[in-house]
């Protein structure tokens, strides 16, 4: 196990939110962030200024909506949930990533 987070791969970014909304319905950017570094065990850790861009554009495409909202520690906050355009989105990120992964195995040693 790496002793430091791994860098998210290029393409992911999305299906981990996507993911992280389906798992834990509606959340704020932080609680996006925190989600995905405690779902990997820390393994992902994921910077806002890649967070943001990104759930602005998956807005633009209709796969997320926002409301303005009051977070637990009493702060303003964007909270983002899925549409139905995103479930489908998320269904189509997810067999494409188990398909590259099932790619990439093919050619990686594997553990005896």
């Amino acid at each position: 196990m790496p002793t430091s987070p791994l860098a998210v791969v290029q393409g992911t970014l999305e299906l981990l939110v996507l993911k992280a909304l389906h798992a834990g319905g509606e959340q704020h950017g932080f609680a996006v962030l925190d989600f995905i570094r405690r779902a990997t065990g820390d393994q992902l850790v994921l910077e806002e200024g890649a967070l943001y861009p990104a759930l602005h554009r998956m807005e633009r495409r209709g796969w997320l909506i926002s409301d303005w909202g009051v977070s637990e520690k009493g702060r303003r906050a964007k909270y983002y949930r899925l549409t139905r355009a995103g479930g489908k989105a998320l269904a189509d990120e997810e067999r494409r990533w188990v398909a590259y992964v099932d790619a990439v195995a093919r050619i990686t040693p594997q553990p005896e």
